[in-house]
């Protein structure tokens, strides 16, 4: 395309906050009904790249270079011109969405001010109007009932669309979409990419995609510009960054990249574990309901589920968002009412058993839950964290427990002086592994993972993967591992529970279930896994 039809178009871009230099020269550029991704690991600059262009950089960040939007320069303009700009010509998709709407506000209220603002529209009707056609305008099928629902009562994929039809408002040239798929399950994750590219398509509008996902970049970007550090290491058009990459990093990326087929074939030479005869399985769950009761309804999130999984082994759960994955692995440990069924832990049922052996049953257990900066405390050490579980269980050794947590820490491959360290100090990824090492240390027989590397980037999530089949290979304890991510359930899980609205749609081991499916459900799930090389393989001419 010619210059003329450069919607964004960024040029030496630099910012620095106090002494550090955060970006260093970014070139890029947003064409009308195009797609860039800008693709990096967290702490490259990716976001802050974006957001610094419309005034939205952290507080006492310094911005230099150019940032031209239609050829009109943003970069030193002034905060009330770049309010107007943002009101006016550019939507911002952010990363969660849940935290970007007021949790005591319903979806209506939220657009009768956004669209006061972005297109000065008043009146209840003409509002009310705009909003419906907005929600439907991004695929949600009964827009009244969204626009008077509170965010809490939507799920994932709701609250993104809503995001989107917010962002849409005021009809912007410029999409900023800063990783809109995160966390979502691959169905889901799926239609958001397939609306993103609707729009773009109707809407003649350019979007600037951030994300770390090389599978969703190989699934909607145009161009793709590979951060590292700050500094471009590689541009260029989707099929040359993907087929002839010229960077190591790049390469690092894509071949970090969980690929289902692989996964599921290298998984197929394990031989798991032999099980003593015997020995009764870590737990064994047999028909499980858990029911929801809320204001005088009911709502069955499990219906009458089963499995058994012996020490040494993996069993991978998945399914969609709202499919019960997570109450699963919640009513294993005893932090839900079971509404029908049993659950043993090694052969124990903790609820016919008194507090005291309760609470001992439900000490063999360890938990690594989906965010791990919600669950550390904040104001705590890394080592005090770690510790807590033996306190709570009245295993901390006489002598103090620092030798214990550097061992923690070391099973994880963290080095040992980050335990005098507090939570924001360390990554994401670093923090995961945290919480790996606490729900290990006081030596568990059972290890429930709640999507423990979903919102990770894809070479950090290989490294926690490495530490998490190392830690359980090393202390032969079984593991129940929940993750929408069919690839890396094929990766690591030994059998694998497709669960759908409560119910078991298929069991089996994991190079049956994801290698040959016998479910029209499970198939579909598979077919929405992202593939960095699909589209390049659709656009490939048909052999002669």
């Amino acid at each position: 395309m010619s210059d003329g039809d450069e919607l964004l178009t960024l040029a030496g871009l630099h910012v620095e906050i106090g002494e550090r230099t955060i970006v260093s020269g970014l070139d890029l550029s947003v064409q009308a009904g195009r797609i860039t991704a800008l693709v990096g690991e967290s702490g490259s600059g990716k976001s802050i790249s974006a957001m610094s262009t419309i005034g939205l950089q952290p507080p006492g960040a310094r911005v230099a270079g150019s940032a031209r939007l239609r050829g009109d320069e943003l970069v030193g303009r002034s905060a009330g011109d770049l309010r107007r700009i943002r009101a006016r010509r550019v939507g911002t998709v952010f990363q969660e969405p849940g935290r970007s709407l007021s949790p005591v506000m319903t979806v209506s209220a939220v657009f009768r001010d956004v669209l006061a603002v972005r297109e000065d529209l008043r009146g209840r009707e003409r509002v009310r109007e705009r909003t419906a056609e907005l929600l439907a305008a991004v695929g949600l099928p009964d827009p009244g009932r969204t626009a008077g629902s509170y965010p809490h009562e939507l799920s994932g994929g709701e609250l993104q669309r809503v995001i989107i039809a917010l962002a849409l408002a005021g009809d912007p040239e410029l999409l900023i979409a800063d990783e809109p798929t995160t966390a979502l399950d691959v169905t889901v994750q799926r239609g958001i990419l397939e609306l993103l590219r609707r729009i773009v398509a109707e809407r003649e509008v350019g979007v600037l995609l951030i994300t770390h996902d090389m599978g969703v970049v190989g699934e909607i970007a145009d161009t793709v510009v590979v951060l590292k550090d700050g500094a471009v290491r590689e541009a260029g058009t989707l099929r040359q960054v993907l087929t002839d990459p010229q960077d190591t990093y790049t390469r690092e990326l894509l071949t970090a990249v969980p690929r289902l087929e692989e996964s599921v074939a290298a998984r197929a030479q394990i031989v798991p574990p032999e099980v003593p005869e015997g020995a009764p399985p870590a737990v064994r769950v047999e028909g499980l309901s858990v029911e929801y009761r809320r204001r005088g309804a009911s709502h069955r999130a499990l219906d009458d589920v089963s499995l058994e999984i012996a020490p040494g082994h993996i069993h991978g759960l998945v399914g969609e968002s709202g499919s019960g994955k997570s109450t699963w692995g919640k009513a294993i440990a005893g932090l839900v009412p079971v509404t029908a069924g049993t659950v043993e832990l090694d052969g124990v049922d903790p609820s016919a058993r008194g507090r005291a052996e309760r609470r001992r049953t439900y000490a063999r257990l360890g938990m690594v839950f989906q965010d791990p900066a919600s669950s550390l405390n904040p104001r705590r050490t890394i080592g005090w964290s770690i510790a807590e579980p033996l306190h709570l269980a009245g295993h901390a050794p006489r002598g103090g427990t620092e030798a214990r947590v550097r061992e923690a820490l070391e099973l994880v491959q963290l080095p040992g002086s980050y335990a005098s360290r507090l939570p924001h100090e360390l990554s994401g990824g670093q923090r995961q592994r945290v919480s790996i090492a606490r729900a290990l240390i006081h030596g568990p027989s059972l290890l429930i993972a709640d999507e423990p590397t979903s919102a990770l980037d894809v070479t950090i999530q290989a490294h926690v993967i490495d530490v998490l089949r190392e830690a359980i290979a090393g202390a032969e304890l079984a593991c129940l591992f929940i993750s929408h991510d069919l690839a890396v359930v094929g990766s690591l899980a030994d059998h694998v529970t497709v669960l759908r609205q409560g119910r078991v749609v298929e069991q089996g081991p994991t190079a049956r279930v994801l290698g040959d499916p016998r479910q029209e459900y499970t198939r579909n799930l598979l077919a929405s896994v992202p593939d960095p090389e699909r589209r390049l393989h659709e656009d490939d001419p048909a052999p002669a």
